[in-house]
């Protein structure tokens, strides 16, 4: 049958259809119209299949199933999910950060890690800010740490918004150091979120009671930050205080009996939940 069109666009239109499950081709034979009443293989990308964690199909077919239960009908059971992805994808067009103005230090550590990882654009709003700026956003996620996620995500069901929690890194590294610290060791802690700081100190204390004694300081309070590394044999930060944390060390040289020895927490997030993020806004995983 001659139809005018070329060789690749009727190719394309085949693979279409048979990824619509309109027909089927069968090696050797050729492409025949699908019987409706056939039950459908759902293939699944071979990057996906092979992790090996779950069996989709199954699990797209319970969701469907579950739908149809409910009362829904095919039709409707389509339009549900194309709208619950569509509204996610959209959602992932835009990113905020929010936690408390009190602790708007956890937002920027959480922006900081979240910005070289995910194509869109992040903001830090603090929470208190955070309804009047949905009033005028048509879409986005909010994200925020697992303290905050409660008033969070009540504020992003009423404005049609996503409401994520990001986990924390476990600070392995960092505890397994402060474990071997001897008894009457001075430990400073400097961190931009000063929620940061009082959970550490509750942990601190759990860990070691008052075999150590702890300072802690935001880096913008400069004369608490040089009065902690006048005292610490151990100082602790995150990466944003770090060249503060220098600067002062630098500058204040001659009034330090001794070096404190300086490590930098890497990492605020965990190692998965960036992951788990992109994800949630439609992105594929690294």
């Amino acid at each position: 049958m001659q139809t005018g069109l070329h060789r690749n666009t009727i190719s394309k239109v085949y693979r279409q259809l048979e990824t619509d499950g309109v027909v089927e081709a069968m090696a050797g034979s050729g492409i025949y119209v699908r019987d409706q009443q056939k039950p459908r293989e759902i293939r699944t990308p071979p990057h996906i299949r092979n992790r090996g964690v779950t069996d989709l199909d199954r699990e797209v077919r319970k969701c469907v199933d579950g739908l149809l239960n409910a009362g829904c009908t095919l039709q409707q059971t389509r339009e549900l999910l194309t709208r619950e992805i569509d509204w996610r994808l959209r959602c992932g067009a835009r990113v905020l950060v929010s936690t408390p103005r009190e602790d708007i230090g956890a937002s920027m550590l959480i922006a900081e890690e979240l910005e070289p990882n995910i194509n869109v654009p992040v903001e830090v709003v603090p929470m208190e800010e955070l309804e009047s700026v949905l009033e005028n956003a048509s879409n986005g996620t909010v994200v925020t740490s697992r303290y905050f996620l409660q008033p969070i995500e009540e504020l992003a069901k009423k404005h049609g918004v996503r409401a994520v929690a990001v986990d924390l890194n476990d600070f392995k590294a960092e505890l397994g150091m402060l474990k071997e610290l001897r008894q009457g060791s001075c430990v400073g802690l400097v961190s931009i979120s000063p929620g940061i700081l009082r959970a550490a100190e509750v942990i601190l204390h759990s860990m070691r009671g008052n075999d150590l004694l702890l300072m802690t300081a935001t880096p913008d309070i400069g004369s608490r930050l040089l009065a902690l590394l006048r005292a610490s044999s151990h100082v602790l930060c995150d990466r944003p205080s770090m060249p503060l944390v220098e600067q002062s060390l630098r500058q204040n040289r001659s009034q330090l009996m001794r070096m404190p020895q300086v490590h930098c927490a890497e990492s605020y997030l965990s190692s998965d939940t960036i992951d788990l993020l992109r994800k949630e806004i439609g992105l594929v995983s690294h």
